[in-house]
């Protein structure tokens, strides 16, 4: 979990005609499966994916990823670059002090992934639904480390050619 203090402020309310005060907050987020879940509800397409995202589809996100209640919904438009700077790093990070020989990031496929892709894998390879409420990456290195356990302890053949071709390299 990450706490980012938004300052607050003033903004002029088109709609209503008139002024309104945001006071400032700590809002505590997390990145997880639960918080892709309800972005990937209202947006209707892949949190993870290449797709670029609109301002408001990453301001949305952070909405998601709060975990205090009662947060003015107009507190989000007073995010900071520095906030997003520091959300983005939190996200970024990978959470474990795992590391998977000859990967530099684990993925459960390379291509755009929905959070229901994620729960199938959870229950096909018996992680119980409480670690969804982890921070997502190292929920990712989870299903990475399970799915090489289930192959044997070794990794499928394409990671390990791509392990030999940096080794001789």
């Amino acid at each position: 979990m990450i706490q980012i203090d938004i300052p607050g402020g003033e903004i002029y309310d088109e709609v209503r005609n008139k002024i309104l005060t945001v006071k400032p907050v700590t809002l505590q987020l997390e990145h997880s499966l639960i918080s892709i879940s309800k972005w990937e509800s209202k947006w209707k397409k892949a949190f993870l994916s290449r797709a670029q995202r609109t301002p408001e589809e990453i301001r949305d996100y952070v909405r998601c990823m709060t975990m205090n209640a009662g947060v003015d919904p107009n507190a989000y438009l007073f995010l900071t670059a520095k906030n997003y700077e520091d959300i983005q790093s939190y996200i970024d990070d990978s959470m474990s002090a795992t590391v998977f020989r000859g990967e530099k990031k684990p993925k459960v496929t390379p291509r755009a992934q929905t959070s229901e892709q994620i729960y199938g894998a959870m229950v096909v390879l018996g992680i119980p639904f409480e670690c969804q409420k982890w921070h997502l990456n190292r929920l990712l290195n989870l299903i990475h480390e399970c799915e090489i356990l289930n192959n044997g302890g070794k990794m499928d053949r394409k990671s390990s050619a791509k392990m030999m071709r940096e080794m001789n390299a």
